[in-house]
């Protein structure tokens, strides 16, 4: 994984107020992916192909299936996520994804936007993926990791705000 760049992070558009319920551009989808979890012994920070990614005592250190790696909280964790048998919930192995729709938009310009309110800061460039997990909860996917694991959902199946948890 590599930190973006100063010039990149110049060159983006901070993204304020977005919404993605109202955003025409946006769908729903579902991220199909088995990813290996540790979870945190202490306090730190790992920094993904987005940016820094801080985290606490007991939150999930996952690595995908195409070797990027991003932290969660314990609690969007276990919402999200369910051990792969015979691993138990919460102990360091393989887990899935829940099928829990996000929005998502594909951005044209490179962009930044903060992961929740005074949250960690990411960055994203023209042809990644904004998701949105609830209001004011964001991350970003590059694009082509996008395409690997997300899988569009039919809108009349399920539709955001109906009990989704919070994100993953």
């Amino acid at each position: 994984m590599t930190q973006p760049t100063p010039s990149a992070m110049q060159a983006s558009q901070p993204l304020d107020n977005i919404d993605l319920r109202t955003d025409p551009q946006a769908a729903q989808y579902v991220k199909h992916e088995a990813v290996q979890v540790q979870f945190a012994t202490a306090p730190g920070e790992l920094i993904s192909r987005e940016g820094p990614n801080r985290y606490a005592t007991g939150d999930a250190l996952i690595t995908g299936s195409t070797g990027d790696r991003w932290s969660v909280s314990r609690d969007r964790f276990d919402a999200r996520y369910q051990a792969v048998a015979p691993t138990l919930d919460g102990q360091d192995s393989l887990y899935i994804n829940k099928p829990l729709p996000v929005l998502a938009r594909q951005m044209p310009a490179p962009f930044r936007i903060a992961r929740s309110a005074g949250g960690d800061l990411l960055h994203g460039k023209a042809g990644d993926w904004l998701l949105q997990y609830a209001p004011g909860d964001y991350g970003v996917v590059e694009g082509a990791r996008f395409e690997r694991v997300y899988r569009r959902v039919d809108p009349s199946v399920f539709k955001i705000g109906d009990g989704a948890p919070p994100r993953g």
